[in-house]
């Protein structure tokens, strides 16, 4: 079968192109005769929350290394807010990536930092003028909004595994991205610790009116913070829809992965 024909109404809203935050058109990537991506396409929608599935080493995680331009597609567009990712030089990059949040799979803390050194991190590397006063107020509120307000000082080593991944998405926000692109936010956590992240994400999207592309294989996740789901097989986007609408699904390769 054909991949699903998405539609323009996402949780009860109308989308018009205009509302569009990512792009994708046409995105192939190979590595040698390895072929991951191929005429990948994509939308974003403002405020939106698009997960992607894909079996492992389908290409998910080298679709979010395009997006964020650590690599470079051999063919296609990557229009994040109409400009054009693979096109750009290094200092438009800097500017494009101030917008774009990512949460790494494995969370990538500084064990040899604090929490706070670890949040003022984002801040010192985009070279942002900023008084220590400042500073400090950003990296207060960033662990409010996690709530973990009271772990500035202390060390990674110390942190139970779901309070790492609070203060890896705290330091994702510090910079107010309007586009977060999550990497198995939920991998290694025990089921309360998952839930409680997934509600967590939700909660955050709400507050700052962000649009994000999530990976995952934790399904429960899925289910409860997609606003879509696309299926990302043979390198093309094989199906594109709600997540109730593809759980219900009759094809056999969609159906595999909601059993």
């Amino acid at each position: 079968m054909g991949k699903t024909i998405k539609t323009d109404i996402v949780n009860d809203k109308a989308y018009t192109i205009n509302d569009s935050v990512i792009v994708i058109e046409g995105l192939s990537k190979k590595f040698g005769k390895n072929i991951v991506l191929q005429d990948f396409s994509l939308t974003v929608k403002r405020e939106e929350n698009v997960v992607v599935l894909g079996k492992s080493g389908a290409g998910k995680s080298v679709l979010i290394k395009c997006i964020i331009g650590l690599l470079k597609p051999d063919k296609g567009k990557i229009l994040v807010f109409g400009e054009d990712i693979a096109n750009m030089d290094e200092d438009g990059l800097m500017k494009a990536r101030a917008k774009i949040g990512f949460l790494f799979q494995a969370n990538a803390i500084y064990d040899s930092m604090t929490v706070k050194e670890n949040l003022e991190f984002p801040l010192r590397r985009h070279w942002l003028n900023l008084e220590e006063a400042e500073v400090l107020k950003m990296v207060k509120e960033a662990l409010d909004n996690v709530g973990l307000a009271h772990t500035m000082d202390m060390m990674p080593a110390e942190l139970s595994g779901g309070m790492l991944k609070r203060i890896a998405l705290a330091r994702t926000l510090i910079l107010k991205p309007e586009i977060i692109l999550y990497d198995e936010p939920t991998t290694g956590l025990d089921p309360i610790t998952a839930r409680e992240i997934d509600q967590l994400i939700l909660t955050l999207q709400k507050k700052f009116k962000t649009s994000s592309i999530i990976i995952s294989h934790d399904m429960n996740c899925v289910k409860t913070i997609a606003d879509r789901v696309v299926l990302l097989l043979d390198g093309r986007c094989y199906a594109d829809d709600t997540y109730k609408q593809l759980e219900n699904s009759s094809d056999p390769k969609i159906n595999q992965f909601f059993q």
